[in-house]
């Protein structure tokens, strides 16, 4: 039998992506060889300014001790490097550290490779807090589910239960898999899922995600999605992809350590012979500093910076609802300058309602009238018929029996109550039965001018109630729009309606620039329109945000599209490059504020790191600072940019206030 050979160490984020998407517990490290390490190193640094016995032998032995328990990872690292052809991080610390040794420096050689190995402890576990803030989430979907199988509830393991089946929920008890609720009703918290803070009221036919707390009421809901597919253990695989797709900044370090770090050893071999040669300078201090600028310029900052924070700000966005695919869209977010929005299912509920409601009849018959028009919606499935049915003003009625029942493709429905002749329709089927009610035709002119729709109900004789429906626009949309408008973010409506309908629902929300009456071709063909400059020289940055798949292409041809988490399609999700996971637009505006925040940090980062390393740099080349001095500032500029990138966590946090959500 052979063994499979154990992966290679690596420093980088890249893996982040297998860890988060098959999260496995990895032995925690042991810490009593690194300050037993450091201990060996401080007590060759005693031994060596002491006049202890046979020191000249002990003093190296102990530090050789100590850069064996703590670096023979390091110089397997950067053996395989130099091995390679390339030179890193590792290369230049084993180098370092060998030259201290040769040159008699026991402890500084030894105390350096401890110091750097803590650092890259305390790297990983900077960069393991960030992703356990998402690899968590899995940890909350329950391993098994009670579903109901012959007829009876067997507990079973979640990942067993196929979609179509019943599962039972208690109070108290976290959600195992998506599905639509089927009986009883309860609140459940799905802050984890989506973001939002409060408890959302389940009933039937409403959906419920994996991992989400049922909290007062015991339900039973059908099965939609295996254990796999949960939208729960989507979130987790795409931000596991997403780590894995490297951000403008990320890319440019990427491309910047590999040029620096052989520039630096240049540097530092130069430094080492040209005194000697040039100016008959010491040998043994020249390479001392050279050794010295060595650790100096070790890239570590550079290098864990950028993924660290691009992973934090990752984190908090899913945290918050956000489903960002990648750093790089996490990053760029910030440039967006326009925001098409779809109107149905977007800006508005998507779910028309019965908004007006008038009779042209003595207040005595008005009962019966509404009793009508409740009838004949009843049997009918269309979405206006549908918003009829749950208008509070006429589900109070019972439906009485129809006969003659007739469908009037796209003009409405006809029937007979008790004798009475019934039709349920639009203007066109109105006019085409000759009756005439000025007043009503009146009132419907002026609802259809609010771009509503309005359906009459007639006799054979008159006109004797109308309705207005209308798809009503979500809550948040027009403090969205302001909010964009305020960051200096124009906002578009795209919308398949007529121009009146789309005209009123823009000037709700306070969108000016309407495109209506759009196939999904021409959505598609305006993103291209939009990302035209309007002033020259200016690069436009042009976001989509739909729900529908006649969205996707536009979300596709966009430079950034998002797509609506709850209501949004395969397709659009597919597309998208943000998905808010609870169909709220306030996550748009919180989204380009934590872009900001993450190019800020980005730019914060690397310009301590410059500093720092310019600041010492310096200090090296003038003989002022040692190696123990060197290795601290290397390490205390990791910290620093480490530190700086995980308030990323708490993006968006006031002092002592919960998380934003």
């Amino acid at each position: 039998m052979t063994s499979s050979p154990s992966p290679s160490p690596c420093c980088s984020c890249c893996c982040a992506a297998d860890n988060a998407a098959a999260p496995v517990a990895a032995p925690p490290e042991k810490w009593w060889p690194l300050v037993l390490a450091i201990l060996l190193a401080l007590s060759a640094e005693f031994v060596g300014e002491t006049a202890l016995p046979r020191a000249e032998w002990i003093a190296p032995l102990l530090a050789l001790s100590g850069i064996a328990l703590s670096g023979t990872e390091v110089y397997a690292r950067g053996w395989r490097s130099l091995l390679a052809g390339r030179l890193d991080i590792n290369t230049l610390m084993a180098l370092a550290v060998t030259g201290a040794f040769l040159l008699r420096q026991w402890p500084e050689a030894a105390m350096v490779m401890a110091l750097f190995t803590l650092a890259e402890r305390l790297e990983g576990m900077a960069v393991a807090r960030t992703r356990n803030a998402i690899g968590k989430l899995l940890e909350m979907a329950p391993e098994t589910a009670s579903v109901l199988r012959d007829g009876e509830w067997q507990s079973r393991a979640a990942k067993e239960v196929r979609p179509g089946e019943t599962v039972r929920v208690r109070p108290g008890e976290r959600i195992p898999l998506d599905g639509e609720v089927v009986r009883g009703q309860s609140a459940v918290n799905q802050s984890a899922i989506t973001g939002e803070s409060l408890p959302v009221e389940k009933a039937a036919g409403d959906a419920v995600f994996a991992g989400t707390l049922n909290e007062t009421g015991l339900f039973e809901f059908r099965v939609t999605a295996a254990a796999q597919r949960t939208l729960l253990a989507r979130i987790v695989q795409l931000v596991a992809e997403a780590e894995g797709a490297r951000a403008p900044t990320q890319r440019f370090i990427d491309r910047f350590a590999r040029y620096y770090t052989p520039l630096i050893f240049a540097a530092a071999v130069v430094a080492a012979i040209a005194p000697p040669l040039l100016y008959d300078a010491a040998w043994r201090d020249c390479v001392y500093r050279a050794l010295v600028l060595l650790v100096i310029a070790c890239p570590c900052a550079f290098v864990i910076s950028t993924p660290v924070a691009i992973v934090s700000g990752l984190a908090r966005a899913a945290r918050m609802g956000i489903l960002i695919k990648g750093g790089v869209h996490l990053e760029t977010g910030r440039k967006l300058t326009r925001i098409a929005f779809d109107k149905t299912g977007t800006l508005t509920h998507g779910k028309p309602e019965c908004t007006d409601c008038e009779v042209f009849a003595p207040e005595r018959e008005r009962a019966g009238i509404l009793q009508y028009a409740f009838s004949l919606a009843s049997c009918s499935d269309h979405p206006v018929s549908r918003a009829l049915t749950r208008e509070p003003r006429l589900k109070a009625f019972a439906c009485r029996e129809l006969t003659a029942f007739a469908a009037l493709p796209g003009s409405g429905i006809r029937g007979v109550i008790g004798g009475l002749p019934l039709t349920l329709g639009n203007r066109r089927t109105i006019a085409s039965l000759q009756t005439s009610t000025p007043e009503a035709l009146a009132c419907a002119d002026a609802l259809e001018g609010q771009g509503k729709t309005v359906v009459f109900l007639s006799d054979a004789r008159r006109i004797l109630a109308l309705f207005a429906v209308t798809d009503t626009p979500r809550l948040e949309s027009r403090e969205v729009v302001a909010e964009l408008k305020g960051m200096g973010i124009t906002s578009v409506m795209f919308t398949g309606d007529n121009d009146r309908t789309a005209q009123a629902i823009a000037a709700t929300v306070g969108i000016d620039v309407v495109a209506s009456e759009l196939l999904p071709e021409d959505k598609y063909r305006k993103i291209a329109e939009l990302k035209t400059p309007r002033i020259a020289d200016k690069k436009e940055f042009v976001g989509m945000i739909g729900d529908g798949i006649n969205d996707a292409p536009a979300l596709a041809a966009a430079d950034m599209g998002f797509a609506m988490g709850v209501m949004g399609t395969d397709a659009a999700l597919e597309a998208a490059d943000v998905a808010l996971m609870d169909d709220d637009l306030r996550k748009i505006p919180k989204f380009v504020r934590l872009s900001k925040a993450t190019h800020a940090v980005l730019a914060q980062n690397i310009a301590v790191a410059l500093a720092i390393k310019g600041i010492f740099f310096v200090l090296a080349l003038s003989g002022i600072v040692s190696m123990w001095i060197a290795v601290i500032a290397d390490l205390g500029s990791t910290l620093l940019v480490v530190a700086n990138s995980l308030r990323l966590l708490r993006h968006g946090a006031e002092p002592g206030k919960p998380l934003e959500k």
